[in-house]
Order: C-alpha cells, then structure tokens, then sequence
C-alpha cells in the first residue's frame, strides 16, 4: 500500500510502500519521550517528498540509528539506520502517516531500554 506523511508544519514530508501490519512501540529513552509507534521499512521504500533544511538528525548511544525530526515543528517523522547499503531500514513513525485508522494497527511492545 502507498501512504504520505509528514511532520506537523509540512516542512518535511515523505511517502512510503508497504503493508503495514503491525507497529512497535519502543521503551528506548527517546521513543518512549516522543510516543513513537514504529513501522520498519526496506530504505529504498521511503522516499522523500519535502525536506530542504528542516531535516534534522539526532544520534545518541551506540550512534547506529539516525532519528529525523523537523527543526520547525520538532516532530520526528521517521529514523533510519546509519549503515550503507541495501540493507538499512527506515523506521516510520506511523502517528505521522496520512489517513490511517491507528486503532486498528497492532502494537508490539520493545524493550530497548535493554537492548
């Protein structure tokens, strides 16, 4: 399925293919601050729409994940891994998708805090 999201001013948007069958909700110091409901996505299936200097980045720990907040808004749309190459994945904050019923999506909780 095709769906567009963006962060709360629209200063960063960006759509997304894939089935969304679940999504994680991570105990990580930052998720659980921000309240992020994860979807991991093959990189290549993110694909930016709207970005320019908003996009900014924020890596903390063992620096492997990038998380992406707007500089205007402070909404964080979207992480992704550091890493190159076709394996990386995008980890979307679903709470930012487009039209989507959120109660309907199963949740799985992630002890990140122990990770």
């Amino acid at each position: 399925m095709h769906y567009k999201g963006s962060c709360h001013c629209g200063k960063v948007a960006f759509e997304v293919e894939g089935e969304l069958t679940a999504a994680v909700r991570c105990n990580c110091s930052i998720c659980a601050r921000k309240g992020a409901l994860l979807w991991a996505v093959p990189h290549q299936k993110l694909r930016m729409l709207a970005w320019g200097d908003d996009l900014g980045r924020y890596t903390f720990a063992s620096k492997a994940i990038a998380h992406r907040f707007c500089r205007t808004c402070g909404i964080h749309p979207f992480a992704e891994d550091v890493g190159e190459g076709s394996e990386r994945s995008a980890y979307v904050n679903i709470n930012c998708l487009d039209d989507i019923d959120l109660s309907a999506v199963p949740v799985i909780d992630f002890d990140g805090r122990s990770a």
